[in-house]
């Protein structure tokens, strides 16, 4: 079986660094998938993701001059989208613009009212004391 660029096959993990995870491929070819083929999330030890011995389906990315060749398994993975991904708790509704800017001024009236009625009061009722004049 020749190993394409796009091409599918199963391996198994030979080899895990700090930088991705050596792949034995039907032929006795070694390929690498880097860690940021690993997994549609964020990697930060690809032993959290794979160990020796497993087997693998991985996508071939890349073949090179010198026959090194890049893998994937996240190119083999479901695509992550708002439909498939658990909805976050805790999280509010969303809001229209319109209804923020309503509240924000309804708030900002009120504020405005108690700030006048607390400097109006420090005065001494100064507006009343026009009147009398």
């Amino acid at each position: 079986m020749s190993i394409e660029i796009g091409s599918v096959v199963e391996g198994v993990v030979t080899g895990i660094t700090n930088f991705g995870a050596f792949v034995e491929l039907p032929g006795g070819k070694v390929g690498l998938v880097h860690i940021s083929e690993v997994a549609d999330v964020y990697v930060r030890d690809v032993k959290d993701f794979l160990k020796e011995q497993d087997k693998v389906k991985v996508k071939v990315l890349s073949i090179d001059d010198r026959g090194k060749i890049g893998l994937s398994i996240k190119q083999l993975q479901a695509p992550r989208t708002p439909a498939n991904e658990p909805r976050r708790q805790g999280r509010p509704n969303t809001v229209s613009f319109e209804d923020k800017l309503n509240k924000f001024l309804k708030d900002s009236d009120e504020r405005l009212m108690d700030l006048r009625r607390n400097t109006e009061s420090k005065r001494g009722g100064r507006g009343s004391a026009r009147k009398a004049e």
